[in-house]
């Protein structure tokens, strides 16, 4: 069992998400919006698993993905996000992105991701 944190400001992408995790593990799953929310989350909970967007409105996932780095190094964060320019995976892998996950997610890549971060 492992606490997941889905952030992302569409709550069809984090039903999608949420969807695409399996049940039977028993993981409690923990929603946030936005950029303040997803901060203030994870310090509360401290997730096993953070899947993020890059792209919403306040504060977009590289910053929050940076503040959560720079708290604890050691956090396994997936980032899902549309914009698969270069610079931009690149920048999300240097600042410890666990992997990268192109949206719309597919069920196996999310389950692939997941096992591999949790076997580590």
């Amino acid at each position: 069992m492992a606490k997941i944190l889905i952030v992302d400001d569409s709550i069809v992408a984090r039903m999608s998400l949420k969807s695409a995790i399996p049940k039977d593990q028993g993981h409690e799953i923990t929603e946030a919006k936005d950029g303040a929310s997803a901060l203030e989350t994870f310090r509360q909970i401290s997730p096993d698993v953070t899947f993020l967007d890059l792209t919403m409105p306040d504060m977009n996932g590289l910053d929050v993905l940076h503040e959560i780095m720079q708290e604890h190094p050691t956090a396994n964060v997936i980032v899902v996000t549309a914009d698969i320019q270069k610079r931009v995976t690149e920048r999300a892998m240097q600042l410890g992105a666990f992997a990268l996950l192109k949206k719309p997610p597919v069920k196996e890549s999310v389950q692939d991701a997941l096992r591999q971060v949790l076997a580590q």
